[in-house]
């Protein structure tokens, strides 16, 4: 028989596997040479979404080479991930971007940047790149990268939050291009606005940035709760 090696993959890691191995344990042929990392994203899991390796219950790095009949086991990164609080999202979290701008996190975001220009901001802006482009993740060139769970915005913010734990800091960021705010006097912008928010508000901020004009309206109550939403994913964050 063919040399194999036995891969027990961690629940949370299942959903990047082929239906097959989704119980869990998957027996796959070994040549001997490849290593561990390659082993993992070979059965569909990332290497950003990778944790610990062991090999027979030992960690292991991604280099390391097996020998032929050991088990290996795939778990995923711990939470929460040390990683600088600065993201870059690809072109389909345009709501989640405008979330976690909303939460005062740094998110970098731009509808018309294909997958090598995304790779190289995240690189040169030191970014961790938020995506679910899985195959994006398995770039060589991507300096830090993660990959979102959840479908809707909602789902996704706290999975983020959850996984990096970084400061918040909201209303302090432009949603639309995620400027910092800065506060303005009312009679700064009174030629700005409508009537009826000269009347009913006096706190406003403006982007720099963009020049964007900001006040606490009818919409914060949403707002708000997107923030305690953020706020309960970790209890770290303030």
């Amino acid at each position: 028989m063919a040399p194999t090696l036995r891969v027990r993959i961690a629940p949370e890691l299942r959903l990047f596997v082929a239906p097959r191995h989704r119980g869990g344990v998957a027996e796959v042929a070994y040549d001997g040479t490849a290593t561990l990392g390659h082993i993992a994203e070979s059965l569909g899991v990332p290497l950003t979404e990778v944790g610990t390796l062991l090999v027979d219950d030992v960690p292991r790095t991604p280099p390391h080479q097996p020998r032929a009949g050991t088990t290996i086991e795939i778990r995923p990164v711990e939470r929460p991930q040390a990683a600088p609080p600065r993201f870059l999202l690809d072109v389909h979290l345009g709501k989640l971007a405008r979330r976690l701008r909303l939460v005062g996190v740094d998110a970098a975001y731009r509808n018309d940047a294909d997958d090598d220009e995304l790779i190289a901001e995240a690189e040169r802006e030191q970014r961790v790149l938020l995506t679910q482009d899985r195959g994006l993740l398995r770039r060589r060139a991507l300096w830090a990268g993660a990959y979102v769970r959840g479908s809707d915005p909602a789902e996704q913010l706290v999975d983020v939050i959850e996984r990096f734990a970084p400061p918040l800091a909201p209303w302090t960021r432009c949603t639309a291009c995620n400027g910092l705010l800065t506060p303005v006097s009312k009679e700064d912008v009174v030629a700005e606005i409508e009537p009826g928010t000269r009347r009913h508000y006096d706190d406003y901020a403006r982007c720099p940035d963009c020049d964007r004009v900001y006040w606490r309206g009818a919409h914060s109550h949403r707002i708000t709760a997107i923030i305690r939403a953020a706020r309960r994913a970790h209890p770290g964050t303030r």
